[in-house]
């Protein structure tokens, strides 16, 4: 054996050491996160304050009757208002959603909440669409407390009530839950629980419910906010071109306020990914933002996602003695964490046998978002895009 060959040999090894290392601090020390929870439970709250529940939707026939259906058939005891925002759509959102709820009022006589909608034909520049969507819905009400989720949730009746809970048992000022996503598709049923656990790392729950800890993060499918701690940073103005929204309100408002995320058992997504592709644009689009559109800090991440999720699979296959233990024992952990997501989506637990392929569909979707914003493209959402300056 050559010299050279001996100090990449040697380098190997310690590449595959540091990832056992790197895998017992993310199991035992980083807030979790693999526990996959908690879960809010269904619940009834102390009061029962007025409420308006903001949707803002672009193209959203395919969904929006399933969800208005849901939103107004809240069990709620006190009174909801839902503010349908229809953001310049091209098909017939609007006129849907104004059919759903008409026939939801037929069938449920006596509910106290009842459908506004707002048409929005142009946004102001430096807005993103969503954003300027959630700012017109939220002006458009009074109430103390706002509940803002997207045109592809559908709600268990009980759902409302037990966010309400939360937010006023804890005392907090914004409740938000990570919603069960569809996963049905072959794409989906390899993709979607890797999402999942992927956001569980990046921002562990524990950390975020934690008022000590600086780690803050929302789901934007179900967040629930006082008025009061909306208006106290700025209202939706403070984070108006911010492409992770949901991310961006939990930051501003955990700096003041106090926080909480969990999972919903209550909630889920509809919006549908059938092919692999939709989930990689789904990644792309937003990915490199995530990285402040920064190349050395793309190049970080990609190293470390290699080293985290690459270099034990190589080790088993390449190396031996203890190397190939170090490996082993790293990819033993890497599979065991996996496995509450795996079965929150009721997968089976040799999905996690696929988690460096997972990894490495994830992070070539980052490096296809860095190569799209460079050439231009920016991120695109709903034939609008974002980020090409």
């Amino acid at each position: 054996m050559t010299l050279f060959e001996a100090i990449a040999r040697g380098s190997v090894a310690m590449i595959a050491l540091l990832s056992l290392l790197i895998w017992v601090y993310l199991f035992f020390g980083h807030g979790r996160f693999w526990q996959s929870g908690p879960e809010l439970p269904a619940a009834s709250p102390p009061q029962f304050p007025d409420v308006d529940i903001v949707v803002p939707a672009r193209d959203e026939a395919q969904t929006i009757e399933a969800v208005i259906h849901s939103l107004l058939g809240q069990d709620y005891e006190g009174t909801c208002r839902v503010i349908l925002v229809d953001d310049n759509s091209t098909d017939d959102t609007a006129a849907l959603a104004s059919s759903a709820a008409l026939a939801g009022a037929i069938v449920s006589v006596g509910t106290t909440a009842r459908l506004e909608v707002i048409s929005l034909r142009s946004k102001p520049a430096g807005w993103s669409g969503k954003l300027w969507a959630l700012s017109q819905g939220v002006a458009a009400g009074q109430s103390p407390i706002l509940l803002l989720t997207d045109a592809d949730i559908v709600h268990d009746p009980r759902h409302l009530s037990s966010l309400v809970a939360k937010l006023l048992q804890s005392n907090a000022d914004m409740v938000s839950e990570m919603v069960h996503l569809n996963c049905s598709s072959l794409a989906e049923r390899a993709l979607v629980p890797a999402f999942v656990y992927f956001f569980q790392m990046l921002y562990p729950f524990k950390r975020v419910n934690d008022s000590q800890s600086r780690v803050a993060a929302a789901a934007g499918g179900t967040v629930l906010i006082r008025r009061e701690a909306l208006l106290r940073i700025g209202g939706i103005d403070a984070i108006k071109n911010s492409l992770i929204d949901d991310v961006a309100l939990a930051r501003v408002v955990k700096v003041s306020g106090s926080i909480f995320l969990g999972h919903s058992g209550l909630a889920a997504s509809i919006r549908p990914y059938p092919g692999f592709a939709d989930i990689w644009h789904m990644i792309s689009r937003t990915a490199f933002t995530q990285l402040r559109y920064s190349a050395a800090l793309l190049a970080l991440t990609l190293l470390g996602l290699a080293v985290v999720w690459l270099t034990p699979t190589l080790a088993i296959l390449l190396e031996q003695g203890w190397p190939r233990a170090c490996g082993a024992a790293a990819f033993g952990i890497a599979m065991l964490s996996y496995l509450p997501t795996l079965r929150r989506y009721g997968r089976s637990p040799l999905w996690a046998l696929t988690l460096p392929l997972i990894a490495l569909f994830y992070m070539a979707a980052t490096l296809g978002s860095a190569v799209n914003y460079w050439r231009g493209r920016g991120a695109r959402w709903k034939s609008r895009a974002y980020g090409a300056d």
